[in-house]
């Protein structure tokens, strides 16, 4: 009984199938990797001063694209899955007296409910 009151809340499990999206990842990466080597590459060095200016521009937004692909990679790279394990949360938290509903309720539709009252009444409700 000591062990399942000081024992984990949850259990950890990673997500199947995390080598099919590395590799995925890896071709992507590979891609995005020939498409910057191709514009440093043949960067526009003629008379055109609106075509090089044009070139830049189109180089800087693949590199924020790039950049922005990059960060949303890295919060996928790990997924898990987590399971709680019931009877260890009601033993633990038997005792005290948890809310009996925990849930924040928000219509779908903007006009009946705008976005700044639903962001009031979840802080409000929040507060509670």
């Amino acid at each position: 009984m000591a062990e399942n009151e000081n024992g984990p809340l949850f259990e950890t499990r990673p997500v199947k199938g995390r080598f099919v999206f590395r590799l995925f990842v890896g071709s992507v990466a590979v891609g995005i990797g020939f498409i910057c080597a191709y514009r440093l590459r043949f960067f526009p060095v003629g008379p055109g001063k609106l075509e090089r200016w044009a070139w830049i521009g189109l180089f800087l937004s693949e590199l924020w694209f790039s950049l922005y692909w990059f960060i949303t990679v890295i919060c996928r790279w790990n997924p898990v899955y987590r399971f709680p394990y019931k009877n260890r949360l009601s033993q633990r938290y038997e005792k005290e007296t948890l809310p009996g509903v925990d849930i924040f309720v928000c219509t779908a539709d903007p006009s009946a409910e705008p976005t700044g009252h639903g962001d009031e009444y979840g802080f409000i409700s929040h507060g509670l």
